[in-house]
């Protein structure tokens, strides 16, 4: 019967066990999901600041149009039709209307803020200069006219 006991003792001290590391797991978990997450953001974040969208949505186009033009053409000519300018495509078409948004969008935004820093001060006064007299005094004690003080003796008891 006392072993029976410590048995189930056991078993509800492992399944007390299993349940810690379980939650312990899953907030280890639940902590590098955030980190993850979280870069993940700022990446995205940094890649739209800096056009990388517009970049790969014109590399999708220009795919597109060399594999379209390609089975009417030759790959050369193909190519070529691609970056000549004068065949573009929808999604071509998209992208510079995008583009052109944006810089409108700069052009505006810019000419609207004031620069502080910059700003000339309404109000200057110029300080007068005023001289100053150097007491002239003695440098070095020796000139003082009277020693340095001296230390306590030392006991050589300690």
């Amino acid at each position: 019967m006392k072993w029976l006991n410590a048995n189930s003792d056991r078993k509800n001290n492992c399944e007390i066990s299993a349940a810690t590391l379980t939650s312990n797991w899953a907030v280890i978990s639940l902590a590098s999901m955030f980190r993850c997450a979280g870069r993940i953001a700022t990446i995205s974040a940094l890649c739209l600041s800096i056009g990388l969208h517009w970049i790969a949505l014109q590399s999708l186009a220009w795919t597109t149009m060399v594999i379209d033009y390609s089975k009417r053409a030759p790959l050369c000519r193909a190519i070529a039709q691609t970056f000549d300018g004068k065949h573009p495509c929808s999604l071509c078409h998209v992208v510079n209307k995008g583009k052109d948004s944006e810089k409108k969008q700069d052009v505006q935004s810019s000419t609207l803020k004031i620069d502080m820093i910059c700003a000339a001060f309404a109000h200057r006064t110029k300080r007068p200069f005023v001289s100053y007299e150097y007491p002239l005094t003695a440098c070095f004690s020796s000139e003082a006219g009277h020693s340095p003080p001296v230390p306590p003796p030392r006991s050589f008891a300690s």
